[in-house]
């Protein structure tokens, strides 16, 4: 099985990604093979709306040169993406937010004159989040927000892990947070 991580942090060394090396080695534990693609070092361009498109509904079509087209192949070989990503003002970061603007016209033929398919119809998304806020308060604007995106593009929503970080003064990382977080990489396995 083909997983395409997007991680929306822009910190190597920070909360996401520390939360993100226990969930992805328990994947590949499970025989998953992980792709994980660091959205703050790819040339990502906002949507414009132009709905070009929307013409050619074999490929990813968007009339921007930039990463995202690259980006647009691994999910579609993968069968589980997931959006990795710190929560800002609650909502994820400024690369995932462009990416998922740009990726719902273009996997999603729905918006010419004639209604096409989702050509990503069925794959997966899962969220792994980090946040200062209680997940239930800080994480769940943008939790919902990726149901009905997935709805809309006939994606299955697989749900959602997310860890609290107390203050730079603490540890971000505890034992129990690493054993949700396998928990819930264990958990998306026996899902898919």
């Amino acid at each position: 099985m083909d997983v395409c991580i997007l991680m929306g942090s822009p910190r190597r060394q920070g909360n996401t990604a520390a939360l993100l090396e226990p969930f992805r080695e328990e994947l590949e534990r499970g025989g998953a093979q992980t792709r994980t693609i660091w959205l703050y070092e790819k040339n990502i361009q906002p949507c414009i709306a132009c709905r070009a498109c929307q013409r050619d509904w074999s490929r990813f079509g968007c009339v921007r040169k930039d990463d995202a087209d690259a980006i647009f192949q691994v999910i579609l070989e993968s069968e589980l993406m997931v959006l990795a990503t710190p929560i800002y003002s609650w909502y994820c970061t400024p690369p995932m937010k462009a990416l998922l603007d740009r990726l719902v016209y273009g996997m999603n033929k729905y918006y010419g004159e004639e209604k096409g398919p989702a050509l990503w119809e069925g794959k997966a998304m899962a969220l792994l989040m980090t946040c200062g806020y209680r997940p239930e308060k800080g994480c769940d604007l943008f939790e919902e927000g990726m149901r009905r995106y997935c709805r809309h593009s006939r994606l299955r929503y697989l749900g959602s892990h997310a860890e609290r970080h107390l203050g730079y003064d603490t540890v971000f990382m505890s034992p129990d947070k690493e054993d949700r977080t396998r928990a819930f990489a264990r958990q998306l396995l026996q899902m898919l």
